[in-house]
């Protein structure tokens, strides 16, 4: 390995992934140079980061590319006036992003405004009162993603105590250039309460609502393929709850959420 220059190093690092590099930095001091160059980590960070952090009204301070990585990986930075969150998700590059609450397509009535100091977008949040109708649609430009991967989109919120109507949903996705509106008997059924979603598990398919580490829930849309598309195609994902015989209240609202799908765990 010492015959080998620094360059021939990182070339071969940059085939593997961001979390083998770390690890192969500490075999040797050959390895940990080649490791923490420049070069290298370009080749790990998303091939446009430039225009994305001109995008940016988050100070980053770095010095070098793998620290600008691992920022990235750490904190999240917000992009178009606040409304868009952003991060790579450790383990692979892959683009991770939060749409706000405010760039949601939201049926406008019986929703409010509110500030919440755990929201990341301004404290802002959207809150249903009470109404009849719930329908919440996001889009994201495919160009935003990283290419050829596995996405999950998830509805990141909470509920009031005295949140009512929220047992179940549906929930949909769509490439808005190949169809028009997803069928209602092709939509997925999702328990967002916590507290009815815990009674008969095992006599229910669909998604569950879990807790997050930053205290909101998510729970689960849908999960899509990037592949190669166009950079300007759309994928809009829904959230819907259209009975109108049972009143609604109480959903607090922060965004929605696109990050890569994990791996299954080895066991």
């Amino acid at each position: 390995m010492e015959h080998l220059t620094e360059n021939c190093l990182s070339l071969i690092l940059s085939f593997t992934s961001p979390k083998d590099t770390c690890r192969a930095s500490g075999v040797s001091t050959e390895l940990r140079a080649a490791g923490d160059s420049d070069e290298l980590w370009n080749k790990f960070l998303p091939p446009d980061i430039n225009q994305i952090l001109r995008r940016s009204i988050s100070t980053l301070t770095y010095t070098t590319k793998k620290q600008l990585y691992f920022s990235l990986c750490d904190s999240a930075i917000l992009l178009d006036d606040g409304n868009v969150s952003f991060w790579l998700d450790k383990g692979s590059g892959k683009k991770c992003l939060m749409v706000a609450a405010r760039q949601l397509a939201i049926v406008p009535w019986w929703w409010q405004w509110l500030y919440d100091s755990n929201s990341r977008f301004s404290e802002e949040v959207a809150v249903l009162d009470k109404g009849r109708c719930v329908d919440i649609r996001g889009k994201m430009k495919i160009g935003m993603l990283s290419p050829h991967t596995t996405y999950e989109t998830y509805l990141v919120f909470k509920i009031y105590e005295d949140a009512c109507g929220l047992d179940s949903a549906k929930t949909s996705i769509r490439f808005v250039n190949e169809r028009e509106e997803v069928p209602d008997d092709e939509a997925s059924i999702v328990y967002p309460d916590p507290r009815t979603s815990a009674h008969n598990i095992e006599q229910r398919n669909g998604e569950f609502s879990r807790w997050r580490k930053d205290e909101w829930m998510e729970i689960k849309i849908a999960e899509f393929e990037t592949g190669a598309r166009d950079d300007d195609d759309e994928v809009e994902t829904r959230f819907m709850s259209t009975d109108t015989n049972v009143l609604k209240a109480g959903l607090i609202v922060q965004g929605f959420e696109f990050r890569p799908k994990q791996p299954m765990a080895v066991v």
